[in-house]
């Protein structure tokens, strides 16, 4: 399969976790992953080790909080391979803040990362899916914006919120150009900012929280990945707007 007729993929975020993870698994799949963050030597050693395993990859430095960055990443890709077929909007952060803390600065942001860095990246892309009548875009929310209310987060809870209105409202206004457009909501995975002691549970209090996950034990980015897979497949050809929750239970065992 040459790169011109595989699928060309964009991961944001995809230096670590479940970037990482899931551009691994459209490696495999045989798509062409653009592997995207601010994090070089992280993407870069994502791209490489989609190639090393047989995949097709590149690094691309980007941070989702310029829409020139954005634009100038959609028009290089579009004019060196042609097209966008998947976007997974993945990058994001979580930084604990009690209220009289979180400062304007604070909560725009997070803001800036984890919502408007969704849209300014399918806004630049949407055009060319809409020519083609094709596409396929991943945004990720969380357990956070769905149904818990998180302390000390408020802002990331607003955010990953919004992302679920983001995928409402870009689904039904491209529904009918051909492109789809979900969400994903994980759980407690296991990912460096899950076991931050400082932004989220920590070690012990992630092994805790496995303790009343129905299914007994914490997400792996792995988990995550392969819906996202799914989602970008066209096994989920007739899905649009929704907002899948992944978290081995949790919301349903604890509410």
């Amino acid at each position: 399969m040459t790169v011109e007729t595989k699928r060309i993929v964009i991961v944001t975020g995809a230096g670590i976790g479940i970037g990482a993870a899931t551009a691994k698994a459209f490696g495999v799949l045989g798509d062409h992953v653009v592997v995207t963050d601010i994090l070089k030597r992280e993407g870069r050693a994502t791209a490489d080790a989609i190639n090393a395993a047989g995949g097709s990859a590149e690094f691309r430095l980007y941070d989702v909080r310029s829409t020139a960055e954005a634009d100038a990443l959609v028009a290089d890709i579009e004019e060196r391979h042609g097209r966008i077929d998947v976007i997974v909007a993945n990058a994001g952060i979580a930084h604990r803040t009690p209220l009289a803390d979180l400062t304007d600065e604070k909560w725009d942001l997070t803001f800036d990362i984890d919502l408007k860095g969704i849209f300014r990246l399918v806004r630049a892309a949407a055009p060319g899916m809409r020519t083609r009548r094709s596409g396929a875009v991943i945004a990720l929310s969380s357990i956070m914006g769905v149904a818990y209310g998180w302390d000390e987060h408020v802002h990331y809870s607003a955010a990953k919120s919004g992302v679920v209105g983001l995928v409402r409202g870009l689904a039904v206004e491209l529904a009918r150009d051909g492109v789809r457009v979900n969400g994903l909501a994980p759980g407690y995975i296991r990912t460096a900012q899950l076991l931050s002691e400082e932004n989220s549970l920590g070690p012990a209090g992630a092994e805790k929280a496995a303790e009343f996950i129905p299914m007994g034990r914490l997400g792996t980015p792995e988990d995550i990945a392969d819906v996202a897979a799914f989602l970008a497949s066209d096994a989920a050809r007739y899905m649009t707007g929704q907002v899948l929750v992944v978290d081995g239970g949790l919301l349903v065992g604890r509410y």
